[in-house]
């Protein structure tokens, strides 16, 4: 009998990995450099808007919510308070879905 009869398959849900995975915590954020300079209020309003979407959408990612259709408003903002960000509105969670709904 083969060698490989003998090994059991690992369970679909079962890591194949030869080491364990470590998941990665939210950590401190990076240091930031200043924005540019001269470009109008809208603008720099939209940028952190489109960066605090970007880190929501990958809380939720991380949490199990895969579908734009689990993410409402109220795991949307469970998942901010989770990484310490403040509230998002609903145009920040609106954009949340869109970026889930886009990166596939």
């Amino acid at each position: 009998m083969p060698a490989a009869a003998l090994k059991p398959k690992p369970l679909p849900v079962q890591s194949t990995a030869k080491r364990p995975v470590l998941l990665e915590l939210p950590c401190a954020p990076v240091e930031k450099s200043p924005l540019p300079a001269g470009r109008p209020r809208e603008w720099y309003i939209t940028h952190n808007r489109r960066l605090k979407a970007m880190r929501l959408a990958i809380a939720l990612l991380d949490s199990g919510v895969y579908h734009p259709g689990q993410a409402r408003n109220d795991t949307i903002r469970g998942a901010a308070e989770l990484i310490g960000v403040h509230p998002p509105s609903d145009t920040t969670c609106h954009m949340v879905r869109a970026l889930m709904r886009y990166s596939r």
